[in-house]
């Protein structure tokens, strides 16, 4: 059953023919590819005449010598041939090495892949933040289709629930900045300036924005990793084959969750920032807090923290896009779920930061200084 592959090499009416025998089968080549390719042409036909079984290595390996000697074959063996033309489908060039690529030129190709790859990104968002607002114009025309169980539900995985962590980290802030400021201020006696340093600071500024990377971090990872798994379970599919929106279901609800809660979490982060400064002022600098405070409301205007409420909505449309836009992209396997994840974090501090930038320019502009 298992007998060995042999040739023999033979003159039939002045043509070379290379008879083969037994089975081409991986277990029983044994050095018969070697002996092929000893062969020096030239040579006109293969008789399989002889063959019993043959698999694709035995196949391959005819093929190969089929298409070095530049011979035919010969033999009933329609199934045979079939597998041999099968496996010469396939013969084509591969390199088991990349081609040579100078540096400079593979540093250009990879800035362009990745201008390309941001372009196609930002485009991508603008579309899904253009499916965001139709889906609340039809949530707007049918308010029964709203989903207020599900808001409430981010209200409190969003906001209830990063108390604490932002509380702390804001905290922190607070002290950090009362202490650095204080330090260089010391030098030229004007340690009273640091309430004036840690108040405008915070409320216009360092208070939204570590709350909105906080956000991206902790809400915008979990909504790209929700969706994300989803989409992988096909559950999104069946949403819409029994005819729910994914966007109303879905993504509305943890948009309109971060939109809502990032002003709310912005205030308390500043507040709880001040908190610590004002900590750090007694403690370090004498200050009373009483003192702190009265000086806190003459230096720092109203419009600071508008500022910061002006701003932080629109950061959180920017994190919740973001999650929600690379998790809806998950399509292969659970690898790039975490690749999302990832990515819809280092967009949305990206874009955030960049969009801080702008509104730094517009408010200096309209005189909010």
């Amino acid at each position: 059953m298992n007998k060995a592959a042999d040739l023999a090499q033979e003159v039939r009416e002045g043509r070379t023919v290379i008879r083969l025998s037994g089975n081409l089968s991986i277990a029983c080549l044994h050095d018969l590819p070697d002996r092929l390719d000893a062969i020096e042409g030239p040579v006109d036909t293969i008789d399989l005449s002889d063959v019993g079984h043959m698999d694709t290595i035995g196949a391959w390996v005819l093929h190969r010598a089929i298409k070095r000697l530049d011979c035919g074959i010969t033999g009933d063996k329609c199934d045979a041939e079939r597998l041999i033309a099968t496996v010469g489908s396939v013969d084509e060039p591969v390199n088991i090495r990349p081609d040579h690529e100078p540096p400079w030129q593979r540093v250009v190709g990879q800035i362009g892949e990745a201008v390309v790859n941001s372009g196609t990104t930002l485009l991508g968002l603008l579309g899904f933040f253009g499916g965001t607002l139709v889906a609340t114009w039809n949530v707007l025309r049918h308010p029964g289709r709203f989903r207020i169980n599900a808001v409430v539900q981010r209200f409190e995985v969003v906001g209830v629930s990063a108390l604490g962590i932002i509380g702390l980290m804001s905290f922190l802030i607070g002290i950090v900045i009362a202490q650095q400021g204080s330090v260089q201020l010391r030098q030229f006696g004007m340690e009273m300036l640091t309430i004036n340093l840690v108040g405008r600071l915070t409320f216009r500024e360092l208070g939204v924005l570590m709350t909105a990377i906080m956000v991206a971090g902790r809400s915008g990872s979990a909504f790209a990793a929700q969706l994300g798994t989803m989409k992988l379970t096909e559950e999104v599919d069946a949403m819409r084959t029994i005819g729910v929106s994914p966007m109303e279901a879905l993504v509305l609800p943890r948009t309109l969750a971060v939109v809502v809660m990032m002003p709310l979490l912005g205030f308390y982060s500043s507040i709880v920032a001040i908190i610590g400064g004002g900590f750090l002022c007694a403690v370090s600098l004498d200050i009373p807090p009483i003192t702190f405070v009265q000086r806190l409301r003459e230096v720092v205007p109203i419009h600071d923290l508008w500022v910061g409420l002006i701003k932080a909505p629109v950061f959180g449309v920017i994190i919740a896009l973001a999650g929600c836009f690379q998790g809806m992209q998950v399509k292969a396997n659970a690898e790039e779920v975490g690749l999302r994840t990832t990515a819809a974090v280092v967009q949305a501090i990206f874009l955030v930061i960049v969009l801080d930038a702008f509104f730094a320019v517009f408010f200096t502009w309209v005189g909010w200084n």
